[in-house]
């Protein structure tokens, strides 16, 4: 009953905090920065929205709890990389680093993929130089059919030499925000197993929780290091304006590929595995010429994906603002790529809503309408209607396209499954605490 209790909690702070207005600046992805990095791998629980504690392995940031997924790593290109792992597991675990050349490894002892430190209390050192910008993953290289299950692993970012507002060294691949979407799924059974000292059959394997950034919906709405999910503290809500351009940074983190869809526009995929789509890629400063239009990525196991999604209300044939055909237009809108252009046909300035709207009395109301059609205009609701949405933006369903992947242990809805909200110019974003 505790737990139930909780879970509602985290449900109804959720729903306070998901549309509430606050101050801040540009969103950034959330992480550890820097050269040097002293992670430690042990053991602990992560909670799911039906009530489920579950046991996990997770790299920690030093002294600090294990997290899943590991501490998001964020380093600059062309500087040496020094992570030190420390082993409180009572069985080996290493560290491997996919897209990053001439890796070294001291200390620890031999493994398969990589050298390992041993248990209780083993160290290895890993150095490696970040030279190409983009999106990765690193994980154990021991055993990592079950330890990548149980939580060892994590995403790297390389940052590109031109700047922190850039994905890659080209000006296509610049952005004003973006976001990490780790995807993942759980076999409760094989963590029970190891919880119980049982034998273990990864060829088993079936899931039942599916995950972003470590937790499943609605989970995934609440805000970043939320003091409800001590070992699972990145959020996945994800918020803008009209006209900025956000990447998207897609990480496959299990076993499975996960269909991750994006409503409201297609994203452009500028990158796959840390190598921009460029058929120019001896140029270090080639463009993404070869980048594709999806309204729905395959994200396959080991592999990231980088992408830029930007909403216009391109077609929607009517001036989303409210505004009428003689008013003039506010300065801080139908402004894209920062520029404002009236001349815009997505601008669509003073034209009306093509329809009318039916009588209050004949509709149902979704819990995240406004009471108006309008971005930043609210409108009336009946009693114990809407509510969700106090800044009146337009809010889209992020999700996994496989509907077995909306539930939560069978339970609908809940999953691989969070929000896009396209908030008016006025309203600011805070970072991480939407």
């Amino acid at each position: 009953m505790d737990r139930m209790i909780q879970r509602a909690m985290i449900f109804f702070t959720v729903v306070a905090v998901i549309l509430t207005s606050a101050t801040g600046g540009e969103a950034r992805i959330e992480g550890l920065t820097g050269i040097n990095f002293n992670l430690t791998a042990k053991s602990g629980y992560i909670s799911m929205p039906d009530g489920q504690q579950i046991l996990m392995w997770g790299y920690a940031n030093g002294a600090n709890p294990m997290q899943y997924p590991g501490p998001t790593l964020i380093v600059n290109q062309g500087n040496t990389i020094t992570i030190n792992l420390t082993n409180q597991l009572t069985v080996p675990v290493s560290m491997v680093f996919p897209g990053q050349e001439g890796v070294i490894a001291a200390g620890g002892t031999a493994g398969l993929l990589a050298r390992e430190a041993a248990p209780s209390g083993g160290t290895v050192q890993y150095q490696f130089t970040a030279a190409h910008p983009g999106t990765y993953t690193y994980y154990s290289g021991t055993q990592p059919d079950l330890q990548v299950e149980m939580g060892l692993v994590g995403t790297l970012i390389v940052r590109p030499s031109i700047g922190v507002n850039y994905a890659y060294n080209h000006s296509s691949a610049s952005f004003q925000r973006e976001y990490l979407f780790f995807l993942s799924e759980i076999d409760p059974v094989i963590h029970q197993n190891v919880e119980l000292g049982q034998p273990v059959n990864t060829t088993d394997f079936w899931p039942v929780y599916w995950l972003i950034n470590g937790r499943a919906a609605p989970d995934t709405l609440a805000s970043s290091f939320n003091p409800l999910l001590p070992n699972q503290p990145y959020g996945a809500l994800t918020k803008a304006h009209p006209g900025e351009k956000i990447l998207l940074r897609m990480v496959g983190g299990g076993r499975d590929m996960h269909p991750f869809h994006t409503h409201g526009n297609n994203h452009i995929v500028i990158a796959r595995d840390g190598r921009l789509l460029s058929s120019n890629l001896a140029n270090p400063n080639s463009s993404p010429d070869l980048g594709e239009s999806l309204f729905t990525s395959n994200v396959y196991p080991g592999q990231t994906l980088d992408a830029i999604f930007t909403w216009t209300g391109d077609g929607l044939g009517w001036d989303f603002y409210g505004h009428g055909p003689g008013d003039p237009p506010v300065s801080t809108e139908c402004v894209y790529n920062g520029v404002q252009n009236l001349s815009d046909p997505r601008c669509d300035h003073g034209k009306p809503l093509p329809v009318a709207l039916p009588n209050q009395e004949v509709i149902t109301f979704g819990q995240f309408y406004a009471g108006s059609p309008f971005m930043g205009l609210a409108g009336s609701l009946p009693p114990g209607e809407g509510g969700f949405n106090p800044n009146s933006g337009f809010v889209f369903m992020w999700h996994s396209h496989s509907e077995k992947e909306l539930t939560n242990n069978n339970l609908f809805p809940g999953g691989m499954l969070t929000f896009m909200i396209m908030e008016h110019p006025d309203v600011i974003i805070e970072p991480g605490n939407p």
